[in-house]
């Protein structure tokens, strides 16, 4: 038996640097990055069609980033998180085949870019307050969703999170346990969409070897990196990110 692999060359050479991307981000090191993998391979197929794909690969990445940041995850703010996480999955489930992901990338670019031009003109001193919760319940529920239609929740939850000044490594590990969990709640809802067909499920495999390979590139970079350089390189992904979303939203 023969699986229907997708074999177009144009699809693994825009694909392969996506994952490798997504990888590197995935162990925290350039996070936001990784929002740019669906944008990179929907040149090439749709975008369910490219977050389908990505699923299993996903789940190697967080599985891996898991255990390479297992003791230093902030427990108590993961408490927080996760349930507002998985309404905005619910949402998303609920929503997406009536949204225009072009009309989703567009409003994550611009809250993202909206989030970096606060950061620069109203830079944090050393005794700025954290945001406020509801703020936090906020963008936590919109990274559930965005993670849902096209598998970019780090620009959101990201704008509530580096504010709170957790150090790199503390970071990493919080955003790999809480995407761990986002993504491991949207397999249901993708199969029942009909995402999961054996076209993409095969598709993914022939990528999985190189999930390994992005997240230990990016694990050696963020438990090398000072705080200062790693939130700069934060900074910038999230840059890249939110002006490709956007141009991609309104072109």
């Amino acid at each position: 038996m023969t699986f229907p692999l997708i074999t177009d060359p144009f699809f693994y050479a825009v694909t392969i640097p996506a994952v490798l991307l997504l990888g590197i981000s995935k162990s925290g090191f350039g996070a936001g990055f990784g929002s740019l993998a669906v944008p990179m391979m929907a040149l090439a197929v749709s975008v369910p069609e490219a977050a389908a794909i990505l699923m299993p690969v996903l789940f190697v990445m967080d599985v891996l980033g898991m255990a390479a940041f297992r003791k230093d995850f902030d427990l108590k703010l993961l408490k927080f998180l996760i349930p507002f996480g998985m309404l905005g999955i619910a949402i998303g489930a609920l929503l997406f085949k009536v949204l225009n992901a072009h009309t989703v990338a567009a409003l994550v670019g611009g809250f993202t870019l909206l989030f970096l031009a606060q950061r620069l003109l109203f830079p944090p001193t050393l005794h700025s307050p954290p945001p406020p919760k509801w703020l936090g319940a906020i963008l936590t529920t919109t990274s559930g969703f965005t993670s849902f239609i096209a598998h970019a929740g780090g620009p959101p939850i990201n704008a509530y999170v580096i504010p709170l000044k957790l150090s790199p490594i503390r970071f990493t590990a919080t955003m790999a346990f809480f995407f761990f969990v986002v993504n491991l709640c949207k397999w249901v809802p993708y199969g029942m969409l009909g995402l999961l067909d054996l076209r993409n499920m095969a598709t993914s495999l022939v990528l999985l070897p190189l999930a390994p390979l992005g997240v230990w590139v990016g694990v050696r970079m963020a438990r090398r990196i000072s705080q200062v350089l790693f939130y700069r390189f934060l900074y910038a992904g999230m840059f890249l990110t939110g002006v490709k979303l956007l141009w991609d939203g309104l072109r």
